[in-house]
């Protein structure tokens, strides 16, 4: 109940509209329920019908086999006439003084003292009386039709607007989640959380919580019409709600295990389904494509299932309400039946519980969907609330400073991080990096190279030790300041389904076309996005799939230079050209680093001997560190990386850089 509680806390900033909706709510269920009691006023005022007594009464008791009674006054009577005793209807076939011969249905044993009364009744009522309930009836409708129309709307109205703001908190929520979430998350189960979860929730809002609130002012009204009428045949037609009661809590606890299963395996689906596509490729490529629809058959298969159990419940609940609701109007009935034929019940009064019971079957009939609504919606908010509550593990303070004309003097001092409390990743690593200079960050993979660049900008916080800039600590600093002020070039580079101009402007949305082309030059992507036909309107497919790897890292190169940023990281950021892009690109990286503190993963030795300062990671710490010429002589794990790696594009680099002096190669930055 908590869940449902924190989603309709989303209706407060609607409050006005809320409150008008709960106006029509009642105002239908109120100009509902008043119509049975149109009717029976209707019945007992405007037709009036009467059962008067004939003035006759049997004078000796009568046995089922006489055909014959002796009255008090038999002058009243007429041969054909019809009467009653008690339950039988008579019809007289002579009259002998005070001896009547009548013709016998049903025979029955009846005492002396027994009133005969008219078989049919007689009407007093009138017409004008008639027309005016008629109508009532009609204004009373056309009533109904407007404030149905409004509830209708306004449930539509207020659920859009509440799954609008959940998927704006859902998303602006895991755009501030630290890289320590998302490494957790898998993509299709947030998806499905954002999308099918929010749409659980609409639904129960439009149609769970308002039809919720129109099934009970009609039980309320109802329960308040019958009980002033007849207080027997109240009980008699709700006998049956303990029943239903009880089927209804049984239904909600069972269906919200299966909804929760039902969206989890949603969940699941989505990722089998969003990872094939993200990685159509690589299936093609390994002919996998069999496997991979082993795979997702399962999980559609598995999905499937969950949703047959999920309906088979709903099937049988469905229905037993349906039923509950037909016999409650049979018992109604017969019971009114007989409390008429005593005369402890009028025909209007009939009409009206049964016209109470006809308007309850469809909230009956409702009460096992709008179940099986609050059990799916319990089930989606606490799927939603799991994201909407979670911490990032990078948090800002609320007294932040902003970071603002920075010189670029980065610090490492004594850090030390671990993904979990068990695997440190960085141990106690100290280091400085001037303004201006250049750090080359260099190691086997899994030596720390990677999570040193992610902790400067804050993607995870240091567990042990600090970062200062400037000397200021990074956790002091707002984070859109800190990471206005740097800028990265990753490794694995990222382009939206956009244009090109799009994604080098999507960090300076503001940029002048002459801004994007002068970055671009410098990144050397300007020819070759000129030589396209649409030039920079030319639209790149997703995660820019259309470009090579080579001309996706310039983009990104032109698209880091254009937040003009103090700070550089660069991310291997030329590990997907070949050696003559790399050469062109390197010119200029060189004069925009000029000036600007930059920390780059390298692999490639112009970086590596361009730096100030080289650190060789192993294992979570500095192994050793110095420019290229003293790690060349300390002769230790630097010159073995660069014998095994680094000697041959020394060399090849020098063949390049002889070949592009001669003019024999082509320096158009159309390289891939």
């Amino acid at each position: 109940m908590s869940t449902h509680l924190r989603l309709l806390g989303f209706l407060r900033p609607y409050m006005k509209q809320v409150v008008f909706a709960w106006f029509v709510v009642a105002m239908t269920a109120v100009t509902t329920m008043i119509m049975p009691q149109l009717l029976r006023w209707a019945v007992d005022t405007g037709l009036k019908p009467n059962y008067p007594g004939i003035g006759v009464t049997i004078t000796r008791p009568v046995t089922a086999a006489d055909e014959q009674i002796l009255v008090d006054n038999a002058a009243s009577l007429q041969v054909g006439q019809r009467f009653r005793l008690g339950d039988e209807v008579l019809e007289v076939k002579a009259i002998d003084g005070n001896t009547v011969t009548v013709d016998r249905g049903n025979l029955r044993d009846h005492a002396a003292g027994t009133e005969l009364a008219r078989a049919r009744p007689e009407y007093a009522g009138k017409t004008e009386t008639l027309l005016l309930a008629a109508g009532a009836i009609l204004g009373v409708a056309l009533l109904r039709g407007v404030f149905t129309y409004w509830m209708q709307f306004l449930g539509e109205w207020l659920s859009q607007h509440v799954a609008y703001d959940l998927r704006n908190k859902i998303y602006d929520r895991l755009q501030r989640q630290s890289y320590a979430y998302h490494d957790k998350q898998q993509t299709g189960q947030l998806m499905s959380r954002a999308t099918q979860d929010v749409e659980s929730t609409r639904m129960f809002i439009q149609l769970g919580a308002l039809r919720l609130l129109d099934m009970i002012l009609r039980i309320v009204v109802a329960v308040a019409f019958m009980v002033t009428s007849n207080l027997v045949l109240t009980l008699v037609a709700w006998s049956l709600m303990p029943l239903v009661a009880w089927q209804s809590i049984r239904i909600q606890l069972k269906s919200r295990r299966l909804w929760m299963g039902v969206q989890e395996q949603l969940g699941r689906l989505t990722t089998v389904l969003q990872e094939n596509l993200s990685g159509v490729r690589v299936v093609k490529a390994f002919s996998r494509e069999p496997y991979e629809d082993e795979k997702f058959r399962r999980e559609a298969e598995e999905l499937f299932n969950w949703n047959i159990r999920q309906n088979r419940i709903q099937a049988q609940s469905n229905p037993f309400y349906q039923a509950a609701a037909m016999l409650s109007q049979v018992i109604v009935l017969w019971v009114g039946a007989v409390m008429i034929t005593n005369g402890d019940l009028s025909p209007g009064e009939l009409i009206a519980f049964l016209s109470y019971l006809t308007l309850m079957i469809m909230p009956m009939r409702m009460l096992g969907f709008i179940v099986q609504m609050f059990a799916r919606a319990g089930a989606s908010g606490e799927r939603i609330f799991e994201i909407l509550d979670a911490e990032s593990a990078v948090k800002e303070k609320p007294d932040a400073i902003e970071l603002r004309d920075i010189r670029g003097d980065v610090r490492f001092e004594n850090v030390s991080f671990s993904y979990d409390a068990v695997s440190p990743v960085l141990r106690d690593v100290s280091f400085e990096v001037p303004a201006g200079k250049v750090v080359a960050l260099l190691g086997p993979t899994g030596s720390g190279k990677t999570t040193i660049v992610n902790l400067l900008p804050r993607f995870y916080d240091v567990t042990g030790g600090r970062i200062t800039i400037d000397g200021i600590d990074v956790r002091d600093v707002t984070l859109t300041s800190l990471r206005a002020n740097i800028g990265i070039i990753q490794q694995d580079v990222f382009l939206f389904s956009a244009t090109i101009r799009d994604n080098i402007a999507y960090g300076a949305v503001d940029a002048t076309q002459e801004q994007i082309i002068e970055a671009a030059k410098i990144a050397r992507i300007h020819d070759f996005i000129m030589s396209l036909p649409e030039g920079y309107d030319t639209w790149v497919g997703e995660r820019g799939i259309t470009l090579s790897g080579g001309q996706k890292q310039r983009i990104s190169i032109a698209r880091t230079l254009l937040l003009d940023p103090k700070i550089l990281i660069l991310d291997d950021s030329t590990s997907s050209v070949d050696t003559q892009t790399e050469y062109l690109i390197q010119q200029a990286l060189a004069a925009v680093m000029k000036g600007r503190t930059t920390l780059v993963i390298a692999q490639r030795l112009r970086t590596v001997k361009n730096a100030d300062q080289i650190l060789v990671m192993r294992g979570g710490t500095i192994a050793e560190r110095g420019t290229h010429e003293e790690l060349i002589a300390l002769d230790g794990l630097y010159r073995e990386i660069y014998d095994l790696e680094l000697r041959d594009q020394e060399e090849a680099l020098k063949r390049f850089s002889g070949s592009a002096l001669t003019g024999s190669q082509p320096v158009d930055g159309s390289a891939g």
